[in-house]
């Protein structure tokens, strides 16, 4: 039974319980819930019953602390993970003008050591042991702190945890280092085309409003202050003595122990965080002068790629949540079914991209934004484009506004929110922390899709806001160019004179009533424990799991079309790709209403051809399914539309230099080590030789000759199940066998003398080192996943947090398909990769000597670690059906792949790992980056490696 309670904690009190009996309450000590209360007695605020979905199963339970703190409990006897969030409201927006990043540069320092526990690694070394993990986030108005652990570890954790609000020690020691990883992470983030724009953005807003400042910090902005003044760590203890209360905080817990130990071990520790009676800093400057509007805006982007935004200053709606005033005027404005907006657009060959939403709230003023993904023509006719948005507007003003509207996307919401799958413990915390400190407590699980009823006149504010004199127009495009530079990000821009010269397109149209909403709802009984086979023929294989354990009648189908040649060559995996990127976006503009009524699809490439994926309500997913089939098969590739989409892909490719460096080094080493695969710059060759009758010739190949794999995991029974994988059957009448079809292969490292060097234009240093086990067997991966966790915080503590050597610095299980490895990663913006590699080898002999002295007992946490973390439940049905897809791609096909390595984790001995180690430590392999360096031949150095070995030597 759900327990819904408010408490308070009070320092002495008697209580008149039902039936005149009286409890003794002694000071401070003990808690009561209200509800046993009459309403008038002073100080109680009344029972409090979160609003929740009437398939949530789990407990919760409000506190409020003597001191201020608001918690909110959530016991879920089923998490297999217990998770915290506190959530702090105090950001960015309140760092001093002298001193720009120090809540960020705060959020750092609190993770290096208490009064309790004053080891700088004790708090992240306790959770790697426990099969943990740990992260905290600074935004303008907020900082959170969160991690999840094994749950009888969690009151070790909680201890732990609550000690960064009770008694940080702010080491001294550790000063410098940090400032050193801070300024490695603004590096890591300077060519981020994210925060570039906002970077510009920030220029043009009011300067006076805090949230345009710098909020990473850097070197510069974090400059020890000078001689006769407070020293930097006075400063970060006087900012932390001044914003962190108990009365501007709030705590999350998500875990499977009951309530009364929640609040008992919650108690215990929170209660002792400072009441000092602060209030949540507000905002009252303006965010834009409006004598400064309009404005037109050009920057320069790093990237390949042409985008306008719209932005127009409305006041923050956040208050209003409970209408949602503008949800309805940027789902019209962001529609993407025929007659939309970007519909108009993409028939033009103007645009490929368009959405509409609130940014930039700051609780006095926010910006409504659309955003538009042009192609080369749409960058040139921008005043056309603006003049196609404001007909849309005075479309919507004209009778956009219609209670029908409203209620429809209210029905929808309440239908999402019926169903809603929570996310897993980690996540859930970190929402619901964030939810409390911005809505009351009934509504911190609806308050997302809450909406009570159509107030015109309320909506109509907000859409008088939108006009040309109330606007930002901000382009960004690669060939722009001024002496105008931001600061910290070196972006360059130029402002343009307004003008009004542009002619709207014509065929605009306002959304018809979505005909895709369900109307059968009901949950269907029945439980599989896994997939079984349903339909078993040389050419079509189809497995089915009825599922009702998540509380949804959704249904998850996958459907795998594989065809021998698909990576034969570049051209034939472009032309895959090319085919899936057609179908998902000829199919845009019919299927968008039933993505808003909860279905969806999408098609993806793979090695071995592409999966289609329906996801969404059992009822009215077998129209879906047929109609995607038809359109694969039938329709036709037009011009326009097969340039649109070739062109997409080119852009990807030729911005994968700008891409996180990390994705680069690592996409390099699986390009190197599986086959067949081929590099970004190949694929980008090839699509240059490919025009529209190669597509069209290429999906009648690919259509006569597959193979084909299909699953449903979900509320629904085996003979609909059966009948919708007959119909996928008989529209792609497969004739292939599985045999037929060439697998990816994983292949040895020959020797840790090599050295690969991704195709990069990132201006840091970057060392990927690969350690690859010997065979593909579950019990070599069970024991490099054992080993991987070993190492995990010893590296970090030392190439981090130690040696400063840069923000990006992890170790960890890195399997490239069956084939086990450990990658160790180091990312610097100061250090070369030479240094680098010295440090990562110094660090290893230490652990050849660690590892020597290496003793069962102290093995067992990372052992129990790894069966922990593979044992985890699927805490949403897609999850679970995706981990069961991937089942299906390999030769054997098991569904208790999982469960058997977490087996097999537990019976991993030193001895073992004493002997997997050497052959770890001779199979490497090294992705590294300078800024400068010439990419290496992958292609050439692939050819020269042989396929891993699938058992173990005898």
């Amino acid at each position: 039974m759900r327990q819904l309670i408010g408490l308070k904690r009070f320092s002495r009190w008697n209580i008149a319980l039902p039936g005149g009996a009286l409890l003794g309450m002694a000071m401070g000590s003990l808690w009561f819930a209200p509800t046993a209360l009459a309403a008038d007695e002073e100080n109680i605020k009344g029972v409090i019953t979160p609003h929740v979905s009437p398939y949530d199963e789990r407990d919760y339970r409000v506190l409020e602390l003597e001191n201020g703190l608001n918690v909110l409990l959530v016991s879920d006897d089923e998490a297999d993970k217990a998770a915290a969030s506190m959530n702090v409201r105090v950001g960015s927006a309140q760092d001093p003008d002298d001193l720009q990043g120090l809540a960020h540069f705060l959020e750092h320092m609190l993770f290096l050591g208490t009064e309790a526990y004053p080891e700088a690694d004790a708090y992240q070394r306790y959770l790697s042991r426990n099969a943990g993990s740990h992260n905290a986030f600074t935004a303008s108005q907020d900082t959170n702190y969160f991690f999840s652990i094994e749950p009888s570890a969690f009151e070790g954790a909680l201890d732990r945890f609550s000690a960064f609000f009770v008694s940080p020690l702010f080491n001294a020691d550790r000063l410098e280092s940090e400032r050193n990883v801070v300024h490695s992470e603004y590096v890591a983030r300077r060519r981020d085309e994210g925060r570039r724009e906002n970077a510009v953005l920030n220029q043009l807003l009011n300067p006076d409003n805090p949230t345009t400042q710098f909020a990473v910090g850097n070197r510069e902005t974090l400059a020890t202050p000078p001689e006769g003044e407070a020293t930097l760590r006075e400063r970060v203890m006087a900012f932390y003595q001044r914003h962190y209360d108990a009365n501007v905080m709030n705590l999350a817990v998500v875990a499977p122990q009951s309530l009364d130990t929640l609040e008992d071990w919650v108690v215990e520790r929170f209660a002792e965080i400072p009441d000092n009676d602060r209030e949540t800093p507000s905002i009252d400057t303006p965010l834009v002068e409006s004598d400064t509007l309009p404005r037109y805006v050009e920057r320069h982007s790093l990237e390949d790629r042409h985008q306008v935004r719209f932005y127009f200053p409305i006041p923050d709606p956040s208050d209003a949540y409970r209408q949602k005033p503008t949800q309805l005027i940027a789902h019209l404005l962001g529609d993407e079914g025929d007659g939309s907006l970007l519909a108009v657009l993409r028939d033009a060959g103007l645009a490929d991209g368009l959405s509409a939403g609130v940014s930039r709230a700051d609780g006095q003023d926010a910006l409504l934004t659309v955003s538009i993904s042009l192609t080369d023509d749409g960058a040139e006719r921008l005043d056309d484009i603006q003049a196609t948005l404001f007909a849309a507007i005075a479309r919507i003003r004209q009778r956009g506004l219609e209670e029908w509207r409203y209620a429809e996307q209210a029905d929808l919401n309440e239908q999402a929110f019926r169903f809603q799958q929570p996310g897993e413990p980690q996540q859930e915390a970190i929402r619901l922390s964030m939810s409390l400190a911005r809505y009351p407590v009934e509504d911190v699980q609806y308050a997302a899709y809450r909406m009570d009823g159509f107030d015109p006149e309320q909506h109509r504010r907000y859409l008088d806001a939108l006009t040309e004199d109330n606007m930002l127009r901000l382009y960004s495009g690669p060939e722009v160019e001024s002496d105008q530079v931001t600061p910290w990000f070196d972006t360059a821009w130029r402002e343009q004179s307004p003008r009004q010269e542009g002619q709207p397109l014509s065929g605009l149209a306002l959304p018809a009533p979505n005909p895709f909403i369900a109307s059968d709802l009901t949950l269907l009984d029945g439980q599989d424990e896994r997939p079984s086979t349903l339909i078993d023929t040389p050419s079509f294989t189809a497995w089915h799991m009825q599922d009702a354990r998540f509380n949804t009648p959704k249904v998850e189908w996958r459907l795998s079309l594989q065809h021998p040649s698909t990576s034969y060559s570049a051209e034939e995996a472009v032309l895959t790709r090319l085919l899936a990127n057609w179908l998902n976006d000829s199919l845009n503009e019919s299927l968008y209403p039933a993505w808003l009524a909860g279905q969806s699809f999408s098609a993806y490439a793979h090695s071995r051809g592409m999966t289609l994926s329906f996801s969404g309500w059992r009822d009215g997913q077998t129209p879906l399914i047929e109609q995607a089939l038809e359109q694969l098969s039938g329709a036709d590739i037009r011009q326009g539309d097969f340039e649109r989409v070739r062109n997409r892909l080119q852009r990807e490719w030729r911005n994968a230099p700008q891409e996180s460096l990390y994705g680069q080094a690592s996409g390099t080493l699986g390009e190197a080590l599986l086959t067949p695969q081929w590099s970004t710059q190949a694929l980008l060759d090839a699509s240059q030789r490919l025009e529209r009758g190669h597509l069209i010739d290429f999906r009648r190949r690919f259509l006569d000759d597959l193979y084909v794999d299909a699953m449903a995991v979900g509320n629904l029974g085996p003979e609909l199940a059966r009948e919708q994988a007959n119909l996928m059957r008989g529209k792609l009448t497969p004739r292939l066998t599985r045999d037929d079809i060439p697998t990816l292969t994983p292949l040895a490292v020959e020797s840790n003398d090599r050295v690969l060097h991704p195709h990069s234009e990132r201006e840091e240093s970057i060392v990927l080192r690969y350690l690859q086990g010997r065979d593909q067997t579950p019990r070599e991966q069970a024991a490099t996943q054992v080993l991987a966790q070993w190492l995990e915080t010893p590296f970090y503590q030392r190439l981090r947090t130690e040696e400063q050597l840069g923000y990006v610095v992890n170790a960890g299980y890195f399997p490239l398909l069956d084939a086990p490895g450990i990658a160790m990663v180091v990312q610097s913006p100061d250090a070369d990769s030479e240094t680098i590699a010295e440090r990562m080898d110094a660090f290893l002999e230490d652990a050849d000597e660690r590892l020597a002295q290496l003793d069962d007992s102290e093995l067992d946490a990372y052992r129990q670690a790894v069966n922990s973390r593979l044992r985890q439940r699927d805490t949403q049905l897609g999850q679970m059906a995706n981990r069961y897809w991937q089942a299906t791609a390999r030769d054997d096909v098991r569904f208790d792949r999982r469960e058997r390595l977490a087996e097999l984790a537990l019976e991993v001995t030193t001895d073992e790992l004493q002997a997997l180690w050497p052959a770890l430590r001779e199979h490497q392999l090294d992705v590294r980056f300078n800024p400068g360096d010439a990419p290496s031949d992958v292609a050439e150095i692939r050819e020269q490696l042989d396929p891993l070995p699938k058992k173990a030597s005898e």
